[in-house]
């Protein structure tokens, strides 16, 4: 097998010049097919929204039992900043989170951002606590065809971070001008809060998986219909408990925004 190799978005990327045989190679799959497809759910959220730790707590469920037949539903829990007043700044807030809503609401053609929203799978958007669309989001972009993506640790998590192995599949056809971009995220559960301050005085908070990280690491063309394999180093921050981390991954319609692809996998294997 022959291999091309290029730099794309900074990292180094490998591009497999034939296809794949069909053991365990990338392809497209389909949500209706008896294994389950995976879906990217953000949930945009707030430790100074008061109606927000009902949407975590929903989120938290949907990701824990995989409620929904097909899907298999990746969390990532994304605070934003706006509600940093009232005496309460949420710790785990960001402006890159907000920005990243904004963008969302933009396409959706929202009058504004609002919390607690659910995205699911960048295509669809519905209220947090809105149980029954939120299911049927979920439901619908499972079944829609997929790009398959795959994560593989090249070692164990050291003091750098964790190294990793991506291998993503062909695209779907689509616009020349179109292009797909490629993201790591990281997550983390089990974090909990005692809010002191603001609308949720004195609640005590169990988080779904929070975002702790988010980046591109390049993008790749509409009419690329090649397997595609890429090393990148995942750093992980020193307070973060790596029993808890995820890794995910997942490809983006730069233009849309819709992901067609994703992936997870812990940074530490369970020893069950």
């Amino acid at each position: 097998m022959k291999y091309l190799g290029f730099v794309s978005g900074g990292i180094a990327v490998l591009l497999l010049s034939t296809t794949l045989s069909s053991s365990g190679a990338p392809g497209q799959t389909k949500g209706g097919s008896q294994s389950r497809s995976p879906v990217v759910v953000e949930l945009f959220t707030s430790e100074g929204c008061s109606s927000c730790p009902s949407a975590d707590q929903l989120l938290n469920r949907l990701e824990a039992e995989q409620l929904i037949d097909g899907a298999e539903i990746i969390a990532l829990e994304e605070h934003v900043d706006y509600w940093n007043h009232d005496g309460w700044t949420d710790p785990f807030s960001s402006q890159e989170w907000t920005f990243r809503q904004q963008e969302y609401d933009l396409r959706f053609k929202n009058n504004g951002p609002f919390t607690p929203e659910l995205v699911v799978d960048g295509h669809k958007d519905c209220s947090g606590n809105a149980i029954e669309k939120a299911q049927k989001a979920i439901q619908e972009a499972a079944s829609g065809d997929k790009v398959r993506v795959m994560i593989t640790k090249n070692g164990p998590a050291n003091g750098k971070g964790v190294s990793i192995a991506l291998q993503i599949g062909a695209f779907p056809a689509a616009g020349d001008q179109n292009k797909f971009d490629v993201w790591l995220a990281v997550t983390e559960k089990g974090l909990h809060t005692a809010v002191k301050a603001g609308e949720n005085n004195g609640k005590e908070w169990q988080h779904a998986p929070v975002l702790r990280s988010l980046q591109k690491i390049g993008s790749i063309p509409s009419k690329q219909q090649t397997q595609l394999v890429a090393n990148h180093q995942v750093g992980l921050g020193s307070a973060w408990k790596k029993e808890n981390l995820r890794i995910v991954a997942f490809v983006q319609d730069h233009k849309t925004g819709k992901i067609f692809g994703a992936a997870a996998m812990e940074v530490v294997e369970s020893s069950r």
